[in-house]
């Protein structure tokens, strides 16, 4: 049986991915500063993108979004395991990517690999992975 402080850190963790997902879909970029910790490691090479620090990566994706007309992060089926103050997570993301002209849109498949930390503010991202599932390009 989950105990009270084990639901609640389920709870703030994955309200904490939803943020996540609520700030890449708004390319409101400063909104990932309070999602991630100061030292973070956040590794996108698999599905295309870089591996660096939050300003890297914040810098990264301003200038390649804006290819895309519009995206959503469909996260899901979360696994959770919490040894006091750390906390490594795996979730699977759901991604369709409407490419400017809204004839192609890229389908991506990917789990999000995390090891968060409870910080006096509450729990952080302080490494992010992206484990590459699978993409499929579609073309109207």
């Amino acid at each position: 049986m989950l105990s009270l402080q084990e639901i609640s850190d389920r709870m703030e963790i994955t309200d904490l991915l939803a943020r996540y997902s609520a700030a890449i879909d708004g390319r409101a970029w400063d909104d990932l500063d309070v999602l991630f910790t100061d030292d973070a490691l956040i590794d996108y090479s698999e599905m295309g993108g870089i591996s660096g620090s939050l300003a890297e990566q914040k810098a990264f994706l301003a200038s390649v979004m804006p290819s895309f007309a519009n995206f959503q992060h469909l996260t899901a089926t979360s696994t959770f395991d919490i040894d006091g103050d750390t906390a490594r997570v795996r979730t699977i993301c759901f991604n369709p990517m409407v490419v400017t002209d809204e004839r192609q849109v890229l389908f991506c498949g990917l789990w999000y690999r995390d090891v968060l930390v409870r910080t006096p503010d509450g729990w952080r991202i302080r490494e992010r992975h992206e484990d590459r599932g699978w993409s499929l390009d579609v073309r109207a």
